[in-house]
């Protein structure tokens, strides 16, 4: 709703007023502006106001206008001909059309997925992560060296603003915001314009993959529309064995490596930290009256402190911690000479007490639905490729891996493909109420069920543009796109209500149902014609947008291509359905 609600109000604000502008203001203008007919009317009975009836013989007589008027007689009569040899030959039209449709329906596999495009704000995200349980002073010390680049390269930037330990505050909308680690750092660089914030990315990504920044993982990203997303590719691995799931994640892994698209294949379980554990010896630590609970308070103070006041320097509060001198905290080999205090008031030495092994484990453990889950992510970084895409290329690599998996275990698709998939599903929910309001219109217009099938019936011949002009202009089909192809759905029916209104006015009025939809198909060409020509007129400016371009082509491509249909199959569609034969020539 925050990207796509103004569309509609826009879209209904506009309808509305061109409704009581074409019902009251043209009528209106038309009756003080146009000159008199010659054979009646209010000006040619008064004489007031207008000028003579014979006001435009002159301007017929112009060489320009005799031929314009020629060309325009002649063009009318070999389209009628061409909407007769469509009505005769109606079955061959309609197979033609339905092939036509079902090739792009084939063809739309082609077409690349897209979720939402990127932003055009001028930002760049670059995340920085170090090995799980690396100290905040290790990550302050990358944050450095990449301050240190980006000094370099002020010719391409305003500003930037680094933050170690954490994530940006939201300051966008759908920004994916990071949950706080010391080993996490991220930088916001606002560059001065879209072309320098290209070419810095490219320069970001080609240090963080050089020998500078080995001991980490980077990413470079632009803001995102749309509900954030995170990695565009991602895959999760669920199941009840932790060394189960982290072995198929592997695997994994290994397929979406073997993809030359993705960046970046990593867990966000990432590695396994290092611990230190220690064994106390119960008995010996009872004897010496030592709890456990007393050796954890102990090392909680001599390692990472404990709060006992704050100092007031001006309007700050300044917290003082007691801890260990820093060369007991920086040193694992000092950690065996640290002195337990006992109830007594003597101290022991930590080591008979408790015996001190170095360890791994799993830093964070993730859960979905109650069960431990590995997400495997990885970033595109060719804009050509949409995550759509890469996830079919993959997707029986991964059908391969699920086939063998034990009760109890998955392999679920996320990133940009699940929230395509929600957002899809959101607009779904909506179309039963949406085709409920549109057949009880079109009933109300048309007085007649089988009318008001024919026209839904072209409403998804549009698909047949739409697919071209996605797949001639490489524009991707994303939420945005569906949008606009659910309005050239209207579109589409609009026109044919206004054909089949008039035909059924002209057999009201006593024409031969035949001629009926030949004159009829003739005689609203031009409005049909017009009004489709001025909405994807209105489409060019938007095709250079980022964000509406792939809508704009899909509408275009849709409108012009179920134009042509609206005037060769439908006339054919309705003579087959109403079973209208020709005349016999008197």
């Amino acid at each position: 709703g925050e990207y796509t609600i103004s569309i509609f109000q826009v879209v209904v604000l506009a309808l509305l007023i061109s409704w009581v502008a074409a019902v009251i203001v043209i009528p209106y203008l038309g009756y003080h502006l146009l000159p008199a007919h010659p054979h009646g009317g209010r000006h040619a009975k008064t004489g007031s106001g207008s000028h003579s009836p014979g006001h435009g013989h002159w301007f017929t007589r112009l060489p320009v206008i005799r031929n314009l008027v020629s060309i325009s007689t002649n063009f009318y009569t070999h389209f009628r001909d061409i909407v007769e040899w469509c009505i005769t030959w109606r079955k061959t039209v309609i197979v033609i059309t339905i092939a036509l449709f079902a090739v792009s329906v084939f063809g739309f596999k082609f077409v690349q997925q897209q979720f939402f495009p990127s932003s055009t704000r001028t930002e760049i995200l670059v995340d920085l992560k170090l090995a799980e349980g690396s100290s905040y002073w290790a990550t302050e010390r990358e944050v450095k060296k990449m301050e240190a680049f980006l000094n370099q390269e002020k010719d391409l930037y305003f500003n930037y603003a680094s933050y170690v330990g954490t994530g940006s505050s939201r300051f966008f909308l759908s920004l994916d915001q990071q949950l706080p680690a010391p080993s996490f750092a991220q930088f916001v660089i606002t560059s001065k314009d879209l072309a320098a914030r290209e070419k810095l990315r490219e320069k970001l990504i080609a240090v963080l993959e050089g020998p500078d920044f080995t001991g980490l993982r980077g990413r470079v990203l632009r803001l995102e529309n749309g509900p954030p997303v995170g990695y565009p590719v991602q895959y999760r691995v669920a199941g009840e064995d932790l060394v189960r799931i982290r072995a198929l994640a592997d695997q994994v892994a290994a397929a979406m490596r073997a993809d030359a698209a993705l960046s970046n294949v990593n867990f966000d379980w990432n590695e396994r930290a290092k611990v230190i554990k220690l064994d106390i010896d119960q008995d010996k630590a009872r004897a010496l009256n030592v709890s456990t609970q007393d050796l954890a308070n102990f090392l909680q103070t001599s390692i990472n402190g404990v709060s006992v006041t704050f100092l007031r320097d001006r309007d700050r509060l300044v917290e003082v911690l007691l801890r260990g001198s820093e060369a007991e905290r920086g040193k694992l080999s000092q950690l065996q000479n640290l002195a337990v205090p006992t109830r007594s008031g003597k101290s022991v030495p930590i080591t008979q007490i408790a015996t001190i092994t170095y360890d791994f484990e799993e830093g964070i453990i993730w859960r979905r639905d109650r069960l431990p889950t590995i997400t495997v992510r990885a970033d595109i970084y060719d804009g050509q490729i949409q995550p759509g895409t890469v996830t079919a290329r993959l997707a029986p690599r991964m059908a391969e891996l699920s086939k063998d998996l034990p009760p109890g275990y998955r392999i679920e698709v996320g990133g940009a493909v699940e929230e395509s998939a929600k957002g899809g599903a959101s607009v779904a929910s909506g179309v039963p109420l949406m085709l409920l309001t549109m057949l009880t219109l079109l009933m109300i217009q048309l007085q007649s069920i089988q009318r008001m099938i024919l026209v839904v019936l072209t409403a998804p011949l549009g698909l047949i543009g739409v697919t071209a002009a996605l797949l001639l202009f490489n524009k991707p089909f994303g939420f945005v796109a569906m949008l606009g192809t659910i309005a050239l759905s209207g579109m589409i029916m609009r026109n044919s209500v206004i054909l089949i209104d008039q035909i059924e006015q002209d057999i009201k009025a006593g024409h031969n149902a035949w001629d009926a939809i030949c004159d009829a198909t003739v005689r609203r060409f031009r409005p049909i014609v017009l009004t489709a020509l001025a909405a994807i007129l209105a489409m060019i400016p938007l095709t250079r947008s980022v964000f509406f371009g792939p809508m704009a082509v899909a509408i275009m491509g849709g409108l012009t291509v179920a134009t042509a249909l609206t005037l060769l199959f439908l006339p054919a569609a309705y003579a087959a359905w109403f079973r209208i034969a020709k005349p016999a020539a008197s």
